[in-house]
């Protein structure tokens, strides 16, 4: 277990200096924080009738040992996806930068002249990043390998995890949204499938792609392209899952304006067993191997002979997918595999919350409100202040994998979620910040380096009803700005 210590020649600051606070309440002693918010973040709040007792901040230089800024801190509030920066700091340094997933393929037997009488297990530990490219890649290792014919089926083992069977759509009554993918063991591609409308005036159709290719699912199209000016208004798509289970069948209708170019839409319409069989059918088929079962979910047996282990990207790799673009089931993921790793599979949710308070008690990281949930964020129990938050924060700052960390969240003007702020403005690539949106809630926690060079930790919670149409962007940008120029 890595434990965090205070690098090498870190000064230590006793209070920081506010000769003057930009017109918000004068003149401050340098040992005490400043506990209203500036003039232009109060602006916003009042524009928006949004009144302060919603809104959590705590702001810190990482050299000092008192806040620069801190109201509400101390409340618990919902962080949305900012969840995120818990569980993935603590599993980075639970696991080390350098931890891969692995997923194994087994067999009942030694495949003899290429050819397999049995089954094929699909065995995976978690590897949250297990996408179309690895997935094929796997796939061919095997080819490489010798096997040809499956005489059996492949069975795919999630029983690494031990997650609960609930309905996709319980957070928000959308089942098909990619964000509500439930965990897996085996996790293929997170279970989306991108289907992708391309115009074909001349043959007077919409072509429709599904990626990655599933022999067990049905697409029917019944898309009338037209010769509309193309608008989102125009371009009327309607998604209807008529089945699921084996065979899973989506339907397409509406109108398509031909000027609207090619379209894309990621959508998880099939359960695990037959999303995996229906990418590995086609692959292993364009490969020239052949596989005679269907697709089941299973557990592979004890003597079963392990024929291939694939390897995941490491661990620093993967926590940039999780915060630059939020990725909710790859975070669940994590949260499982922090626990199983902690405890013994299978992993759970509950083992994996211990795991983040056992770390936060080692380290000395005082966060006593925490509610940690699935550790997505994508969840209404999640609770953490701003003061905590930024004591996790600060903590990884000093830690030996602070690098790694900070260059996961997104930057500024430039990438993931924060790719659209502070364009053409000085803030460019000055922000690394993980962002967070629910009904409701508007967040954001990360670092920042003000136009002096001062590195600040900064959190902001915001939880009112409303504050995720804009306003609650507004006010983010407001104290952002604000705090760059002290």
């Amino acid at each position: 277990m890595h434990v965090l210590r205070p690098g090498k020649g870190m000064r230590r600051i006793g209070a920081v200096l506010l000769s003057a606070v930009l017109g918000v309440c004068g003149a401050a002693r340098a040992d005490t924080p400043l506990t209203r918010l500036p003039a232009p973040v109060q602006a916003v709040l009042d524009k928006h009738k949004l009144p302060v007792d919603g809104l959590s901040v705590y702001v810190q230089d990482v050299a000092a040992s008192a806040p620069l800024l801190t109201v509400n801190a101390q409340i618990p509030r919902n962080p949305a996806s900012v969840m995120k920066l818990v569980t993935t700091l603590v599993a980075m340094h639970e696991l080390g930068p350098s931890f891969r997933f692995y997923t194994d393929v087994y067999a009942d037997r030694q495949p003899v002249k290429g050819r397999l009488e049995g089954n094929l297990y699909l065995k995976g530990h978690g590897d949250p990043f297990l996408v179309t490219e690895s997935f094929w890649r796997l796939l061919k290792d095997l080819r490489h390998a010798g096997l040809v014919h499956v005489t059996g089926d492949l069975v795919l083992d999630g029983s690494h995890f031990d997650v609960p069977d609930v309905y996709r759509g319980d957070f928000d009554g959308r089942p098909y949204r990619a964000y509500n993918v439930q965990p897996h063991a085996s996790l293929v591609n997170f279970f989306a499938t991108t289907f992708k409308f391309f115009p074909e005036p001349d043959a007077a159709r919409v072509r429709i792609e599904a990626d990655p290719p599933m022999s067990t699912l049905a697409v029917d199209n019944r898309l009338q392209l037209t010769n509309e000016k193309c608008s989102w208004r125009n371009r009327e798509v309607d998604m209807q899952v008529l089945s699921t289970g084996p065979q899973p069948r989506v339907v397409f209708s509406g109108k398509y304006p031909g000027t609207c170019g090619s379209y894309e839409l990621l959508r998880a319409v099939a359960d695990p067993v037959p999303y995996v069989f229906g990418a590995f059918k086609p692959m292993w088929q364009e490969m020239g191997g052949r596989i005679d079962g269907s697709g089941r979910a299973g557990l592979r047996p004890d003597d079963a002979v392990r024929l291939h282990r694939a390897l995941s990207r490491p661990l620093a790799e993967l926590i940039t997918y999780m915060n630059k673009f939020s990725n909710n089931v790859m975070t669940r993921n994590l949260l499982l595999a922090l626990g199983a790793r902690a405890y013994g599979a299978p992993g759970t949710e509950e083992k994996g919350r211990r795991a983040i308070a056992d770390w936060l008690l080692l380290n000395d990281v005082q966060a006593p409100e925490l509610r940690v949930d699935n550790g997505s964020g994508l969840s209404r129990d999640g609770q953490i202040s701003a003061l905590s938050l930024a004591r996790l924060l600060l903590a990884s700052w000093r830690s030996n994998f602070m690098p790694e960390f900070v260059s996961s969240l997104p930057l500024s003007a430039l990438d993931g979620t924060m790719r659209k702020r502070f364009r053409a403005s000085d803030l460019e690539g000055q922000a690394h910040m993980k962002t967070g949106l629910l009904n409701g809630v508007r967040a954001i926690g990360g670092f920042m380096r003000t136009r002096r060079g001062r590195n600040l930790v900064m959190v902001s919670l915001h939880n009112h009803p409303g504050v995720q149409y804009g306003s609650g962007t507004e006010v983010q940008d407001a104290l952002i700005e604000w705090l760059y120029e002290q």
